[in-house]
């Protein structure tokens, strides 16, 4: 009898993941139903907000225990009865940690074609040209309000989301300061993405390099992980900042969270600070494509993926995310 690889919950961490938190389960194969599509996973995403999902914080909901870890595919339709999916179909959707899965089919969608080789990977589509390049794309582009020489500066630069927005920075004529863990994650930051400069926030203090780097003050911060980084940015905005709360990478591994930025430091700058949820933008996943597909084939914006084959390594490769040692979008060829 076919059997269907699932990744499961089997406890909650204690801080930060480890691969015995999860394990994995044999189940039947999932028969389509009327109006749906049997799917067959090609690539996972795993992205930090999976954290909050475990712990109950997030605005998606919780994970029991026993739950299939959740998450986004690229998937080849098996079988279908939808008439808008044939087999062979390549499809988004929320497919989760397992091999096979059942989608409705107005909870799926077709694989924008550009997305495919040879010219392009279809794990892009979960990446730079799927939910993180949004992400990026409706806070710096939709809601940062950047103008040509303003200095923008993104915490967690090289990941899916702050790799985007420093590129789509340096393209609109800003000044972008890259803040990053490791060496070699600085380096792809400047020698292929593009940035005007990065600070490594493990060998010098955060406020120090930012205050070296920018003298004028910061316009732009598109905050991807809270915490200390943020309060050190806030501290040093230019009048008329604008503060793009993206992520809270320094506080998924923590029940305690940190005491928030002084309230003077936005009202002394005049700054806007807003809060960014993808969901709210998925309207706007045409117009991204159109302007960001061309940017990425012509080499303008430039992809970094870390893919890590089999899904029964998926534990492993979350874990080492929320180490913050991934080096690119993290991603499951399954």
């Amino acid at each position: 009898m076919a059997t269907n690889t699932q990744i499961i919950l089997a406890r909650r961490p204690d801080g930060v993941p480890e691969p015995s938190d999860f394990s994995v389960r044999k189940a039947p194969m999932p028969q389509a139903g009327e109006g749906e599509i049997l799917c067959q996973t090609e690539y996972l995403s795993l992205d930090p907000y999976m954290r909050g999902q475990i712990s109950g914080r997030h605005i998606s909901g919780a994970l029991a225990i026993g739950d299939v870890m959740r998450g986004e595919t690229i998937s080849t339709v098996v079988s279908s009865n939808h008439p808008d999916f044939a087999p062979g179909d390549r499809i988004k959707h929320f497919g989760g940690w397992q091999a096979f899965s059942l989608a409705k089919g107005e909870d799926a969608q077709k694989l924008d074609p550009r997305i495919s080789p040879p010219a392009l990977s279809p794990s892009l589509g979960l990446g730079a040209l799927g939910m993180p390049g949004l992400t990026a794309y409706a806070g710096f582009a939709c809601m940062a309000e950047p103008k040509p020489g303003d200095t923008v500066l993104v915490s967690a630069a090289s990941g899916a989301v702050g790799s985007m927005v420093g590129q789509l920075a340096r393209l609109n004529g800003c000044r972008v300061i890259g803040m990053a863990g490791q060496k070699r994650k600085i380096d792809w930051l400047i020698e292929k993405a593009g940035l005007d400069t990065c600070f490594n926030y493990r060998d010098e203090e955060a406020g120090d390099a930012i205050r070296r780097l920018c003298p004028n003050g910061v316009d732009i911060y598109f905050d991807n992980v809270g915490g200390q980084l943020l309060e050190r940015a806030m501290e040093n905005l230019a009048i008329g900042a604008r503060v793009i709360l993206c992520g809270l990478m320094a506080q998924y591994n923590t029940d305690t969270p940190p005491p928030g930025p002084n309230p003077g430091l936005i009202i002394r700058a005049r700054a806007i600070v807003r809060g960014l949820v993808v969901y709210d933008h998925f309207d706007k996943m045409t117009e991204f494509l159109d302007r960001v597909i061309p940017l990425v084939q012509s080499g303008q914006i430039k992809t970094l993926e870390d893919i890590t084959d089999g899904l029964e390594n998926a534990p492993e490769a979350f874990c080492r995310l929320m180490r913050g040692e991934n080096f690119g979008k993290t991603i499951i060829r399954v």
